[in-house]
């Protein structure tokens, strides 16, 4: 495609924190597809060593750190000067999004990140227990502040990245399809209720974000490198939060060490060991049953919070929920060093840029199970081949968040005035007309799989066979 449509006029300022991976990748999707003007585009980022590319396009870039102290004083000037309405394009680590978010609504400003962020220190801060260091909880503060907000506010759109973000447009995709193929024809659903109602019509017990990477590098990982296709510090941070899952109505049984939420919206738990240690049975195309790990994510818990019928405080319906990763084999690695030395974090990060990895593709998408044709999984197979040829400065996983990054940014612009949302809210259509061109085969397929297929039953193993998809029988324990 040489001719890439421009979506939409940014009349002010376009400030980006954050220029690792995935910042550097959302840079080429600003200049095709918005109408903005370059001399009022600033990107803000700790370290500097990708700056050449801001300096060959005349951007100008500030050499800081976001922080706590600073914040208000730094970026407030930056989205104001000029006039028009600024963009605030948040692809950073260690920044509270709820305190940038609520900055931006200050200024009349647009807003977007790719995930729930608090300042530095709170993932790995040993006074805060396992609730306190959730995305749930993280989830809650963002709910909160969109609860006070007043009607009409400048739209600050939530977690819309490939997952969180695309997933939840992925579901009702699916949704759609397995009411086509068991039911016939049905009437696409306008609230949250109707979703929910269809996905119970449906049978729906659960959905996993089903992922499996094969980007493969050239070079093999050496050791004590952290090596991976995306933000290390991001992994490794949601990686050693407690894994956490949205909660269906049709589960039995707990994990010993599973706990409820005091408060909130209880569509999740969470369990008392580290996400990235815990593994889980799921399913996707390329290699059909795979372990993957139940890796805490904003979608977990919106998507499942998003699908809860109630009658009246009863809640009736709710699907579980969860991130079911497998990623790249060197990160699988890194994965095993770092957790083999008690979790503490290698030295040295590398992720992987599109020339250094020779081939695979990143096979990101829902697997929805538990309905009449049991499990359904729909989703991108981009290749690094079509990635090199679609957009620079990215692998094939990068360009499926930045590509979200673009669809939550164009919705934004055209819904001004709708507050928080998130990705769950969004016109679904909408935003996958813009980002489908960037995600290379969007497939899917029926599968006859279950966590009970192919267990060699060697070993006495506390499961039910009665109902193959409970979270009981998921579990890797």
């Amino acid at each position: 495609m040489t001719n890439w449509p421009v979506h939409a006029k940014i009349d002010g300022p376009v400030v980006m924190i954050g220029f690792g991976s995935i910042g550097k990748g959302t840079l080429p999707l600003i200049e095709r597809h918005f109408d903005y003007d370059k001399s009022r585009f600033v990107v803000i980022d700790p370290e500097d060593k990708d700056r050449k590319i801001l300096d060959d396009r005349g951007i100008r870039f500030i050499h800081e750190a976001v922080t706590r102290d600073n914040y208000r004083e730094l970026l407030t000037p930056l989205l104001t000067k000029g006039g028009g309405q600024g963009f605030c394009v948040n692809l950073s680590v260690d920044t509270s999004s709820v305190d940038i978010m609520e900055l931006c609504n200050e200024l009349g400003a647009f807003y977007i990140d790719t995930v729930n962020e608090p300042w530095a220190g709170f993932y790995f801060n040993p006074k805060f227990g396992p609730e306190q260091r959730s995305n749930y909880n993280l989830r809650e503060m963002t709910l909160t502040a969109k609860r006070k907000r007043k009607p009409g506010s400048t739209t600050a759109v939530s977690c819309c990245g490939a997952n969180p973000g695309m997933v939840s447009w992925f579901v009702k995709q699916a949704l759609l399809d397995i009411a086509k193929d068991t039911k016939g024809a049905v009437k696409e659903p306008k609230t949250r209720e109707d979703w929910a109602r269809l996905a119970k019509k449906l049978g729906v017990k659960g959905i996993h974000i089903a992922e499996r990477d094969t980007q493969r590098a050239k070079q093999p990982k050496p050791r004590n490198v952290f090596v991976n296709t995306w933000s290390i510090e991001g992994f490794t941070s949601e990686g050693m939060q407690p894994a956490e899952l949205g909660w269906g109505t049709h589960e039995k049984w707990m994990p010993a060490n599973g706990r409820r939420h005091k408060t909130g919206c209880q569509a999740a738990i969470y369990m008392l060991q580290p996400g990235a240690n815990t593994r889980v049975r799921s399913w996707t195309p390329t290699p059909g049953p795979q372990y993957g790990f139940l890796v805490t994510h904003n979608e977990s818990i919106s998507i499942a919070d998003y699908l809860t019928l109630k009658d009246g405080r009863r809640t009736v319906y709710r699907p579980t929920c969860h991130y079911a990763y497998h990623p790249c084999d060197d990160a699988v690695l890194s994965l095993h060093e770092m957790f083999g030395q008690a979790g503490k974090k290698q030295e040295t990060f590398h992720i992987l840029d599109e020339d250094e990895i020779v081939d695979g593709i990143d096979e990101l998408g829902v697997l929805l199970y538990g309905h009449k044709k049991n499990a359904y999984w729909y989703g991108s197979q981009l290749s690094i081949d079509e990635t090199r040829d679609l957009a620079p400065f990215q692998n094939a996983t990068g360009l499926q968040v930045t590509s979200a990054v673009l669809a939550g940014m164009v919705w934004a612009l055209e819904n001004p005035k709708a507050g928080i949302v998130e990705a769950d809210e969004m016109d679904f259509r909408r935003c996958l007309e813009v980002q489908i061109p960037y995600l290379g085969p969007v497939t899917s397929k029926y599968t006859d799989w279950t966590p009970l297929t192919d267990r060699p039953g060697l070993f006495p193993e506390d499961i039910d066979k009665r109902d193959p998809w409970q979270f009981r029988n998921v579990l890797v324990r």
